[in-house]
This record gives structure tokens, C-alpha cells and sequence, in this order.
């Protein structure tokens, strides 16, 4: 807190309000969506999508793509992770400054699969009550790998978003070196991966137990089932930054969003960046993506069971 201890108050109310054209134009988005709520209209924004909706597309991408946290290919985590089962990462997701639903992280028990022990993480978003109203949101996404965090083991999507349902399976084959897609047993041909693939997700934990250096640009390669892309992005700056669950030394890192399609490859100034905690704990704090339907973010709100003790012994912010 002393960095925020040393800030002007005009400075540190800028944490919090943001300009007044901003409120402006909030105000009229606000209109129209009530406006499409009276007539029970299922679309938002002019892509069509629910911001809750691209958020959890960003978010699960990073998580939450999570290309933003990746390095070379032939690094190896840290001994010591920055996770364990019962972590637990609340975050309030926003469109603009209008608050649109919650996303949750979490680590759970460890399973028994592909004849080892497996990590078992899961990223939930869901609309708040207002969104509710026009386009509801309730997804879910697991994935599993191996303890020591080499690869991916399997990855689900349950997808409930408007009128729309999907359930997505990842199956990975280290033997034929495969991934297969499935989706509610329409199921595609296995792509060929290569040593050290992860899934959206699970990247994102495996990147915690790596080194991060202002400066730098680091590599991963990823797989939605549907393709193998080479994850790159440059860690920006160190920073002090406050959300509501406290102020926090942070890395700024910026993903390369030029493999990515959908709504990001619509947009040409499309941009997703997130800052994690610099402790060993490396926690996703804060995140801001912007696209053609608009900006959105997600922020830090709540935590619970972070982390293992640094080397130390010392309990870190």
C-alpha cells in the first residue's frame, strides 16, 4: 500500500473514475441495451455477441488465449509452483464501466488420468442479472496435465451462451503426438501437436512458475483442438497497479493477436492485455481487451488459498 500511500488524491481517484466523455458514452450503450431488452432482442453489440460473452472468449484465451504468459519451448517451470489445489480467483468482468458478470479460477484436487497424476483447473464465467435479461451466460471450461506441467492431458468446454450450447472435448495423444476435437460427438480429425503443447487454460498455470523479464518476448505453442498456434507475447513494463482486491507490483504483458481469429481478427486495432502479480504467486490481476464491440476488463476481486510459501517462508503480499 505505501505506493498508493504516496499517490496524490486526484491521482488515485483516477484508479476509479474515468474521464467524463467515458460516462457519456456508457450512458447511450446503456440505452440501447435497454431499448433491446424491452423488444427481447438476444443481440447487443454490433457483432453480435454479449460482452459477458467475448469476455469469457478473452479470459478463456488467457485465459483467460493465455498466450500471455508463455515461454520458449524448451524452458522448465520452476520446482516450486505458484499454485495448489483449493486456490480459488474471483473476477468482476465489465463492458466498458458497465458491470457484466463474474469469472472464477480455480484450482481443485488432484486426479488420477492417463496413469499419473493430473492438475485439475477450471475457469467459470457467468452474466449478472442484468445481462441475464437479453443474453444469458453460463460457461465452463476444464482442463487437465500432468503435475509436472509438461503438457496437456484433456480439455472441456461447456458452452451456454444466449440460445447457443456447445461441449467441447480436447483429447490429447502423447503416444501419436495428436489432438482431437469433439464437439457433442460431432468429431474432427486429430491435428498433429508438438512436445510441450497446452490447451487454452492450463497454459495460463504452467506460465506462472516462469521467469518474467521486463522486455522480453516469449513463446508457447497452443491448441484449441482446431489448430496449433506458436503463443507469443512481450512482457511490457513492471508497474503498481490497484483493483479491488489490493495493490499489487505487476508485469504489464501484451499477447500477438495475429493468429487469433473471430471477433479479434475483425478488429485491426484489437488488444488484449494482462497483468499479473510480480510476487511468486505470478496472479492474474487485472485484464483489458478491446475490440470492435468495445472494451472490456476483468478485475481482481477476491482470493483465497494463493499460492505455496516463497523459499523463504515468507507469506507474500
Amino acid at each position: 500500500m505505501e505506493a498508493l500511500d504516496r499517490e496524490l488524491p486526484t491521482q488515485r481517484a483516477a484508479h476509479f473514475f474515468p474521464p467524463a466523455s467515458q460516462y457519456l458514452e456508457d450512458a447511450a450503450q446503456m440505452k440501447i441495451l435497454r431499448r433491446r431488452r424491452k423488444r427481447g432482442r438476444n443481440r447487443i453489440t454490433p457483432a453480435g455477441r454479449c460482452p459477458c460473452s467475448v469476455w469469457a472468449f478473452a479470459a478463456g484465451v488467457v485465459v483467460w488465449l493465455s498466450i500471455a504468459g508463455v515461454a520458449r519451448a524448451d524452458e522448465t517451470p520452476a520446482a516450486t509452483q505458484a499454485f495448489r489445489p483449493g486456490e480459488r480467483l474471483t473476477f468482476i468482468l465489465k463492458w466498458t464501466i458497465i458491470p457484466a458478470g463474474e469469472a472464477v479460477l480455480e484450482v481443485l484436487p488432484q486426479e488420477h488420468m492417463a496413469g499419473g497424476d493430473a492438475n485439475h483447473f477450471v475457469l467459470t464465467a457467468r452474466s449478472n442479472a442484468f445481462v441475464d435479461a437479453f443474453y444469458m451466460v453460463r460457461d465452463r471450461i476444464d482442463a487437465w496435465a500432468d503435475t509436472g506441467m509438461r503438457h496437456s492431458l484433456k480439455y472441456r468446454k461447456k458452452q451456454h451462451e444466449g440460445n447457443s450450447r456447445r461441449d467441447v472435448t480436447i483429447a490429447f495423444d502423447w503416444d501419436e503426438m495428436t489432438a482431437q476435437y469433439n464437439n457433442q460427438g460431432k468429431i474432427q480429425k486429430p491435428i498433429p501437436i508438438t512436445d510441450g503443447t497446452f490447451d487454452p487454460l492450463s497454459i495460463f498455470y504452467w506460465s506462472r512458475s516462469v521467469d518474467l523479464v521486463a522486455g522480453r518476448r516469449i513463446q508457447r505453442p497452443v491448441t484449441d483442438g482446431k489448430k496449433l498456434v506458436s503463443g507469443v507475447a512481450d512482457v511490457v513494463r513492471r508497474e503498481t497497479i490497484m483493483v479491488p482486491a489490493g495493490t499489487f507490483d505487476t508485469f504489464l504483458i501484451e499477447p500477438d493477436l495475429s493468429q487469433v481469429g473471430g471477433v479479434f481478427e475483425k478488429s485491426p486495432d484489437a488488444k488484449i492485455q494482462l497483468w499479473v502479480s510480480a510476487d511468486h504467486r505470478r496472479l492474474p490481476v487485472r485484464l483489458k481487451s478491446k475490440v470492435i464491440v468495445g472494451s472490456f476488463s476483468g478485475e481482481l476481486v477476491r482470493i483465497i488459498d494463493s499460492g505455496p510459501l516463497p523459499p523463504n517462508g515468507k507469506q507474500g503480499e
